[in-house]
């Protein structure tokens, strides 16, 4: 599996309580203003790609046009700094409540399949655009705007469980697309499970019943040295009425198979392959770094995820493996060294099961936090398979196979959940 997972992540990384109907929140003004803009603002790889019509279309494929076509004349109605913060919560929790409604089948709009995960992304991108682009007469932090704006739409906001007492709670995070210089249609299939089970009550394997929770995350290091892997798990930790009972992250793959990743490693080693905008982590195989922002720990983190009863129990459409692979710098050593069985005393760590992306990272940081806060909760990290059937014309954006295949992944998703978070 060790040449499966360097093929696997090379191709794919070169490659407000709000009204029911989760529309634009009320104070979104239509019409034109007289609040200025710049256009000429810079703006990042990600934005940039919003160049190509297929975004747009993917935006408005969802019903989410008016998102977008509102936002600038809300922005330009504020009055001050405090009121900047409270439309900017407001906007990112109803993009954030819209999207999991579409993706549950409980908000109609557009032409593309419910659970797709690509319109949210989009939309964020584009309002993110306009929140660059806006020239308020007031000071503004628009690091701090953007920050507050991204984690109210990806969950981290206003989403706590709500499960009375009995109820299992289950804590899930997915992520972004990637990989879209490749080919910009593509999809996360982790990020459309976390939309289609973000509140979704189930039973699990014993016939009790569970809440489960998501976020959706972003693929870009300087968000993760910004501590936004804490910021979205540590709230379902760190006590308080409702805290989560099982956690785990959630990634995108190899082709046709999930794995539960045994091990996850400390280090950035994923160059020369970049994240969504372009960054690269500052880690090779041969020399890996640290990620910036990481609390005290090991090396290694390993899971805690009960792996014989999801493995012993859940394999179809895919099958579901234990992925003990690591590549780590033996005790003494120089050399990287790949192994099957886990890592060695006293190494350094290179890779875990998740390689050394953002996927591996995701599942260390929020794993040395659980080791810290609650170190008696299961947690770990799950890889779909890649989400494949994209129709070969690349003006078309979704097809019977793609969707198909979407669905199929979130299933099994769900099913993995429902072993993984029995009491034992």
């Amino acid at each position: 599996m060790m040449l499966l997972r360097r093929a696997a992540s090379a191709a794919a990384l070169v490659a407000l309580a709000l009204p029911l109907t989760v529309a634009p929140p009320a104070h979104a003004a239509d019409g034109p203003s007289a609040c200025r803009t710049s256009p000429s603002v810079p703006l990042d790889a990600e934005q940039a790609r919003l160049a190509d019509p297929r975004t747009t279309a993917l935006v408005e494929g969802a019903g989410f046009a008016d998102f977008v076509r509102r936002f600038p004349a809300a922005l330009c109605a504020t009055r001050g700094r405090a009121e900047a913060d409270r439309l900017v919560d407001d906007w990112g929790e109803a993009l954030w409540q819209a999207s999991v409604r579409r993706a549950q089948d409980r908000r109609p709009g557009g032409a593309l399949a419910a659970g797709d995960d690509r319109p949210l992304y989009w939309a964020r991108l584009g309002m993110t655009t306009v929140l660059a682009r806006w020239q308020p007469e007031f000071t503004v932090d628009r690091a701090a705007l953007r920050a507050r704006f991204e984690d109210a739409s990806r969950g981290l906001t206003d989403n706590a469980f709500r499960a009375a007492p009995g109820v299992r709670r289950v804590f899930i995070s997915g992520f972004d697309p990637f990989g879209l210089d490749a080919e910009i249609r593509r999809a996360n299939p982790s990020g459309s499970a976390a939309l289609q089970l973000n509140g979704r009550h189930v039973t699990l394997a014993d016939g009790s019943p569970a809440e489960i929770r998501a976020v959706v995350l972003p693929v870009r290091y300087a968000d993760f040295d910004a501590g936004i892997v804490e910021r979205a798990f540590a709230p379902r930790m760190a006590g308080g009425p409702a805290p989560a009972d099982i956690i785990t992250s959630v990634s995108q793959g190899y082709p046709g198979i999930f794995t539960l990743e045994d091990w996850a490693g400390r280090a950035r080693s994923a160059d020369p392959y970049p994240d969504n905008v372009r960054a690269l982590s500052g880690g090779t195989r041969e020399r890996p770094v640290t990620a910036p922002g990481l609390g005290p720990g090991p090396e290694f983190i390993r899971t805690t995820l009960p792996a014989d009863a999801v493995t012993g129990a859940v394999q179809s459409p895919y099958p579901v493996l234990l992925n003990s692979e690591v590549t780590e710098i033996p005790a003494g050593g120089t050399a990287p060294v790949d192994r099957t069985d886990g890592p060695t005393p006293g190494s350094r760590a290179v890779a875990g099961g998740g390689g050394g992306y953002l996927s591996n990272e995701v599942a260390y940081r929020s794993n040395r936090l659980r080791a810290e806060l609650a170190p008696q909760l299961p947690g770990g990290h799950l890889h779909t398979p890649v989400l494949t059937g994209l129709p070969a014309d690349p003006q078309q954006l979704t097809g019977p196979e793609f969707e198909r295949n979407e669905s199929a992944i979130t299933a099994e998703v769900r099913a993995v959940l429902e072993h993984a978070a029995v009491r034992r």
